[in-house]
């Protein structure tokens, strides 16, 4: 395979994506067509390949080049891949590069929400979680205990961004997702076309009425979306009242709530 070395000149134009980009511009980078985004760490990328999103470019270490592009499948893709030795890339693009690799990619359609719950029985909702780390934590816990898909509002962080693909292992690869417009959010539109698909929705919440996660009704439902709220405020009092359950986590010392990553750890391995 035929390596481009990283140089002052390559680092200000092609390789300007990665280094002087910020995630937001990928993401418009050729709107309104499809944008951009960087995955780094090799199993965070190989999941991403093998989920069928489209490498336009790597950059690696040199010295774990061969092995890298043997491993990804990619001898033979006519795409550019820029090497360097550590204190060079560092040296240029200011970057500690995670695990000696990181890759250009192109994103995908996203599926309606209608399209992305059907055949399944429990997805789970990020309602403005906005924290990358959050959401990619959140999304290996649905990964690891079974939540079939997720659905995230228009506030929350993208799941392609850089930390939260690398905090998920790559899971946003996995569990099928799909992002809301901003109308659909605000309005809590959402929960009635859930209704309208025979999902019953259970709203995480510490209120008066709230019945505790491991109700009997809840494990019965046959198909259930769990929503979790924003890291601040929580959820609306319009998301509470549309949803068919408020469910809380018990909890003792006075302590009044859980990272909404913690909390969603419990109640995917509670309801599923």
């Amino acid at each position: 395979m035929n390596y481009e070395y990283i140089n002052k000149a390559n680092t200000a134009s092609e390789l300007g994506l990665y280094f002087n980009t910020n995630e937001t511009q990928l993401l418009h980078y050729f709107e309104p067509e499809l944008g951009l985004f960087v995955v780094e760490s090799p199993m965070v990328i190989e999941r991403a390949l093998a989920a069928g999103y489209e490498p336009v470019s790597f950059v690696m270490l040199e010295s774990l080049a061969d092995t890298y592009c043997k491993q990804f499948g990619i001898l033979d893709l006519p795409i550019p891949v820029y090497v360097g030795d550590y204190d060079t890339i560092a040296g240029l693009t200011g970057v500690n590069i995670t695990r000696g690799v990181l890759a250009l990619m192109k994103r995908k359609p996203l599926p309606t929400l209608s399209e992305l719950v059907s055949g399944f029985t429990r997805i789970a909702v990020f309602d403005d979680v906005e924290n990358p780390t959050n959401v990619g934590a959140m999304f290996r816990s649905a990964a690891a205990l079974g939540i079939d898909a997720v659905i995230l509002t228009s506030s929350s962080a993208d799941p392609l961004y850089r930390r939260a693909s690398r905090v998920s292992v790559g899971t946003v690869f996995q569990v099928p997702w799909t992002k809301l417009d901003k109308k659909s959010a605000t309005t809590a539109a959402y929960i009635k076309e859930l209704h309208e698909l025979s999902f019953k929705t259970a709203a995480m919440a510490l209120t008066d009425n709230s019945i505790n996660i491991n109700d009997p009704r809840l494990k019965s439902e046959e198909k259930l979306a769990i929503i979790l709220g924003n890291e601040g405020f929580g959820l609306s009092d319009k998301v509470l009242e549309e949803s068919d359950y408020t469910v809380k986590i018990p909890m003792k010392h006075n302590v009044d709530s859980l990272n909404v990553a913690a909390a969603s750890s419990i109640v995917f391995w509670e309801l599923t």
